[in-house]
Order: structure tokens, then C-alpha cells, then sequence
């Protein structure tokens, strides 16, 4: 069936677009989701927030001392990532904030729990902190959480904390919430008092504590680092280790360094102020602002395009697949949907602009497939991806299979390339089904064209629907 739309998919979606209801019955005096009829509810519970999530965000902001209980602080805490988030209902009720969470959650014994985020509208991925760096670099998020997340951040000289420290900006926050950390039983103590020792030599410092539910900030500086006595563990990593190169990297038990920079404007002022990351990339003030104004002309078109065959809400999970600085999502602002920026690791790294935008995404290799369930976005973006794979080990097929894959029933695509490739692209669209509605287009040149002969295809993916002949 065709999603329920944003905004009021955040409390309902069709049971028969996840027919997955052991976790409503494993999780039931924790109201995390409950089947009623041919829907699935979210009441907005969790299990470590049983009065909702709504109620949980604010004692966070009220254990920090934050103005009004708000956990935003004024626009300093805009992206979050949420480690085993479950259903997501912390990042969904993070949004009237104007936080924007990265929830993740491996797809284990509760069964498809980002499939009913995406479901839901709420920006999530398949994730599991193990051996592998997550495919996020240094610094891109103001806030951790991990709520009851069974997660051992003790094991392995405390690899999986310092995959965490290596994600969080300077300052940046983690909120774990998990009895064991103030239970008296003696097991319990001791894991509390193993992790509080971590934290300590990792530099981190207590911001706050209460009941069951404890708030550490990372360091502001390298400082507590360089006092440390020699041959301190965790070790700091070594000057040659880019902190920023996350793509099927191993994860590494040492303290990344902190680059020194002007530390972020808060949101909304953080998506048009220019990132000091950029330097390192070799882009311009100029280039950047001539970046954002072609975007904003692009995304103006785009949607001029689409006007004739798009309602409201339309669209919720939108994914850009190349997003180089995050142009096409920061042109997006002021419309209810978030954007999934891929920075294919083909191309220089450019996620480090994205997150310091405030804005989320990920790491991708369109060789491979993106780490999501089946019919998770309403629209994929493609600006010069087929161009970009025509020297890779991978064929235009096998990327236009993934889109649909990616793509569910009634979405859209808008796809931006050369046009002997976009006509090529044209020819498949009845095979795939994205024949319910489609238009092509000569580009006119801009300041990112790669050449004055391209093309703009959009198309919509149909509703499939079983022949009731076929129907035993």
C-alpha cells in the first residue's frame, strides 16, 4: 500500500507494509507499537521511557539546565546520533526541536525496527556498532544517546565508546540511560565504576547524572589529552590516521585528535554559514555561494516540474545520491521532508560540509547495496551517479534495479546526466515500472553543469497490484 503521510505516519502505518508484530507483543507494557486492525500504532513509548518520548527529551534538557527544558539549546544541538534506537520514537519526537537524529538499529531479534522508522518518516538506517567504523567522519554530531541499548561499551579496551568519542564534536554530549549504570548489586557497581573510569581517561567529564540516566561531554580541547602521563590508554591514534575516512575502515581503540576550528553557529544559522571543513577540501567562499545558488534554481525547477503530479506530503524520505556540500538538501528547507545525503566514496569527502551544514547522511559505494529495507524513500536524486559508475565494476542496471529497491510505490526519481545517458535510462523505465508518469527534459547550463548537453528525467514508480485472476 501506498505510506500513510507525514505527518501522521509518526503514529500509524499500514501493518501490511510491516507485517512484523512480534515486537508489539515482546514490548507491549512498554509501548513501543501496538497492532489495531490493519495498522500499527506508535504510542511513542520506549523502553526506557515508558511515559513517552516527549517526556524523556525534556528531562534530558532539564538535567542539563538547558532554557525551558529544551534540549536544542537554541539551535546548538541539531544532529544526534541514536544508537539501537528501536522504532525510532526519540528521533521522532526530537524533530519539533529542529534536532535531526541518525537513529540506528541492526536488524536482530525484535526484527525490522528501521523498517518501521522509515515507515514511519523518520530518518534511520541499518547500523551496528562492531568492528567496523560507522559510515559517518569525526565530529559530525553534537549529541550520542543510547537508551538501554545493551550495548558492552566495555569490551575490547572500549572500541565501541571510542567510536563514539570519534563521531562527537568537541562538546558534544552522550546520554546513555541504562539501569545497570546505578543498580547495587555488586556486578553492576563495578560495571559503572569500570565505565566511569573509561570515560575518565578518554577526557570526558560528567555534565550530568540523575536516577538512572548519566551525561558526559567530550573534551572542549586536546589539552586533558597532552597532560595525560605517557603511554596513557586509551592511546591517542596515530597523526596519520584520518579520522574522517569511515568507508569499511576498521573501528581502532585510540582517541582521535581534535582539529582546532571556529566552533559551529547554531541552527538554522549553521546550514548557510560557511564550514571551516571546506578549507580542507579546496572550496572557495565563492565556489560554495555559487553552490547554493545553483541549487536553490535547481530545486525551484525541479518542484515547478512536479507540481502538476504532487500533493501535499507527497514526500517524507528523500535521498540525495550524490550530494557533494549538501546543495539539493539545504534547498529543501521549509518543506516537511529530511534528506539521506550520500557521498559516494568515489568522491572526495564532503559528508565532514554536510553534518557541519547541520544537515545527515552517509558514506556509499553505488556498487553495492545502500544499507535500508525495500520501498524506504519517496524520492531519489541522481546528478551524475550513472556518469560517475560507467568506469566502475558495476552496470547502469544494476544501479537502476537498487533505486527501485530503494524506491517506494508512487515515488518519485529525478535523475540529472548526460543525455545519451538519460536516454538510455528512458528505455528501461517501462521494464522497472516507473511508467506512472514521466517527463524528460533538456538541462539548461548552469554553474555545476559538466556540459551543455544534459538531461532531467523524472519519473514515478507505479502501484503494483496483484491480477485478481492470478489470486488462488
Amino acid at each position: 500500500m501506498v505510506p500513510i503521510p507525514w505527518p501522521a505516519s509518526r503514529d500509524e502505518v499500514w501493518q501490511s507494509n510491516v507485517p512484523h508484530t512480534f515486537l508489539a507483543m515482546e514490548k507491549s507494557d512498554q509501548h513501543w507499537m501496538i497492532v489495531k486492525g490493519d495498522k500499527v500504532n506508535f504510542p511513542g513509548g520506549g523502553t526506557h521511557f515508558h511515559d513517552g518520548a516527549d517526556k524523556y527529551i525534556a528531562s534530558l534538557g532539564k538535567m542539563l539546565r538547558y532554557p525551558h527544558g529544551d534540549l536544542s539549546n537554541h539551535g546548538n544541538i541539531r544532529t544526534v546520533l541514536d544508537v539501537g534506537c528501536g522504532v525510532a520514537s526519540f528521533g521522532a519526537y526530537l524533530l519539533p526541536l529542529d534536532i535531526l537524529a541518525m537513529s540506528i538499529a541492526p536488524n536482530d531479534v525484535h526484527e525490522n525496527q528501521i523498517q518501521f522508522a522509515l515507515e514511519r518518516g523518520i530518518p534511520s538506517t541499518l547500523g551496528v556498532l562492531a568492528t567496523r567504523r560507522l559510515p559517518f567522519p569525526s565530529e559530525s554530531f553534537d549529541l550520542a544517546h543510547c537508551s538501554r541499548c545493551r550495548i558492552d561499551w566495555l569490551q575490547r579496551d572500549g572500541i565501541l565508546l571510542l567510536e563514539i568519542d570519534r563521531l562527537l564534536r568537541p562538546g558534544g554530549l552522550f546520554a546513555w540511560s541504562s539501569p545497570p549504570a546505578y543498580r547495587d548489586d555488586a556486578e553492576n557497581v563495578q560495571i559503572w565504576n569500570e565505565m566511569s573510569d573509561l570515560v575518565k581517561r578518554m577526557c570526558w567529564s560528567v555534565a550530568a547524572k540523575e536516577g538512572q540516566t548519566v551525561i558526559w561531554m567530550k573534551a572542549l580541547t586536546n589539552d586533558c589529552y597532552d597532560a595525560r602521563p605517557e603511554n596513557s590508554k586509551p592511546p591517542v591514534c596515530d597523526p596519520d590516521d584520518d579520522p574522517d575516512a569511515a568507508w569499511n575502515l576498521p573501528m581502532k581503540a585510540c582517541i582521535s585528535v581534535m582539529d582546532k576550528r571556529n566552533a559551529l553557529a547554531p541552527w538554522p544559522r549553521r546550514l548557510i554559514t560557511m564550514p571551516s571543513r571546506l578549507q580542507a577540501l579546496g572550496v572557495t567562499e565563492e565556489q560554495y555561494q555559487k553552490d547554493k545558488i545553483a541549487w536553490r534554481v535547481r530545486v525551484q525547477y525541479y518542484f515547478k516540474q512536479l507540481n502538476s503530479v504532487v500533493e501535499k506530503n507527497t514526500f517524507r524520505n528523500v535521498m540525495d545520491m550524490k550530494a557533494h556540500l549538501g546543495g539539493f538538501a539545504a534547498a529543501l528547507k521549509g518543506k516537511p521532508v529530511w534528506v539521506m545525503n550520500v557521498v559516494p566514496v568515489s568522491d572526495p569527502n564532503t559528508l565532514t560540509v554536510i553534518y557541519d551544514r547541520g544537515l545527515i547522511g552517509s558514506l556509499h559505494d553505488w556498487c553495492q547495496a545502500f544499507s535500508t529495507y525495500p520501498r524506504t524513500y519517496d524520492l531519489l536524486h541522481a546528478w551524475t551517479i550513472f556518469s560517475d559508475i560507467e568506469n566502475q565494476e558495476c552496470s547502469i542496471e544494476d544501479l537502476l534495479l537498487e533505486m527501485d529497491r530503494l524506491l517506494r510505490p508512487m515515488g518519485f526519481v529525478i535523475i540529472r546526466d548526460k543525455s545519451l545517458l538519460v536516454d538510455q535510462i528512458v528505455s528501461y523505465i517501462t521494464a522497472l515500472h516507473w511508467d506512472a508518469w514521466s517527463l524528460v527534459m533538456k538541462a539548461e547550463p548552469d554553474g555545476l553543469s559538466t556540459g551543455d548537453n544534459e538531461k532531467i528525467l523524472f519519473a514515478r514508480k507505479r502501484l503494483m497490484k496483484p491480477d485478481p485472476d492470478d489470486i488462488l
